[in-house]
């Protein structure tokens, strides 16, 4: 397969982790964005791979998990109400909220249904005149242009009753936040290959260049990630820092212009709460004024409310790259994906569910 199979040979991985290992002299951490480049270390062993010197810490780029609980808690209100449909990707289901999850608010009755497309539910608003059809619209810059087209489709054609509960989230702020937390051990980045084919990766060049630190945009297989942290610790040992792309078959620095575009036209920037990371200036999306009618905190009038996070859970530090996911006391125990604590262990890119399927650190659960 064109593109994939040639970046899973097991010859060029060796190659590249040999280079690793002659370049480098010291310790470096270097923080992963994307919670699919996450999966693809721990599923490959590409960090079995590496010197011990050089530690892969594990990032906030996994948009289940970051969805604050508060925006859960609201599209459970939302949900509950009988004249609603609400829809979703599968993953959101099981994310808890500080009581239940959405599978068990749909257990109870209300009426929730998974899609493949925001573009589904026009159809499901088409369909079903009578009710209010709400999208529950998570993600990076990457689902963006999906979600912005879906909201301008029902203006355009005067579909009312539809509206998106906006809780997307951008990366750049999320990667300020990091490196000026007090606790960051984060030296490098490899770049969010996903998010840079949409937006490109101009916008990363000012943070690199005010915190001397590289950032490698890097691909999901494992030579990509090979070659990836190969270009990173090659900049750290030479003293540069500066923005490089190794996912060049597929990013450009300017990104998807029409996106982009579409994605400025509907949505504006606006502060948004991380889940286990707080709250970061200008680091979301929300709805233009003009949109405004297909605005589902608007229309339902979810105020502010009170969450419960679980006292057990640590994936907030293990978003920030604080801890391994093998670090909770929980883990493996108390929090499995059959009863997860926290977003992390219930999400496809979450760090704590690689590490358990994947049966690292000796858990003893089947792959």
């Amino acid at each position: 397969m064109k593109y994939v199979d040639e970046y899973r040979q097991e010859a060029l991985a060796r190659k590249l982790s040999d280079e690793i290992g002659k370049t480098v002299t010291r310790p470096w951490v270097l923080m992963e964005i994307c919670g699919g480049q996450t999966h693809s270390i721990v599923k490959y062993g590409v960090d079995y791979l590496l010197p011990k010197a050089v530690e892969l810490v594990h990032g906030p780029g996994c948009p289940v998990c970051v969805t604050s609980l508060e925006m859960i808690d609201k599209a459970h209100c939302i949900a509950v109400r009988p004249d609603v449909i609400f829809c979703s990707f599968g993953d959101m289901l099981r994310v808890p909220g500080s009581e239940v999850d959405l599978l068990i608010v749909k257990s109870r009755g209300a009426d929730i249904r998974i899609v493949y497309s925001p573009l589904d539910c026009l159809k499901i608003a088409k369909a079903n005149p009578g009710k209010k059809v709400v999208f529950f619209g998570i993600g990076f810059e990457t689902t963006a242009p999906a979600n912005a087209m879906a909201v301008w489709q029902a203006k355009k054609e005067g579909i009312r009753n539809f509206s998106l509960l906006v809780s997307h989230v951008l990366v750049p702020p999320v990667m300020t936040a990091i490196l000026q937390s007090p606790l960051n051990r984060v030296q490098a980045f490899l770049g969010p290959g996903h998010v840079c084919a949409v937006m490109g990766y101009r916008e990363y060049e000012p943070i690199s260049r005010r915190y001397k630190i590289p950032i490698v945009i890097t691909g999901f297989e494992p030579a990509d990630l090979l070659d990836g942290i190969l270009k990173t610790v090659s900049q750290l040992e030479a003293g540069h820092a500066e923005v490089e792309n190794q996912y060049s078959r597929v990013i450009t620095r300017d990104g998807n212009i029409p996106a982009q575009k579409l994605i400025n036209r509907v949505f504006e920037v606006c502060d948004r709460k991380w889940r286990g990371v707080g709250s970061i200036p200008k680091s979301g999306y929300k709805l233009q004024y003009d949109f405004r009618d297909h605005d589902a905190e608007r229309i339902f009038e979810v105020e502010e409310i009170d969450t419960q996070e679980s006292p057990l859970c640590i994936s907030g530090l293990v978003l920030k790259g604080v801890k391994k996911p093998h670090e909770c006391p929980a883990f493996g125990k108390e929090c499995t994906p059959e009863h997860p604590l926290g977003a992390t262990m219930v999400s496809s890119e979450g760090a704590c569910a690689a590490y358990h399927a994947y049966r690292r650190h000796g858990i003893g659960v089947t792959a």
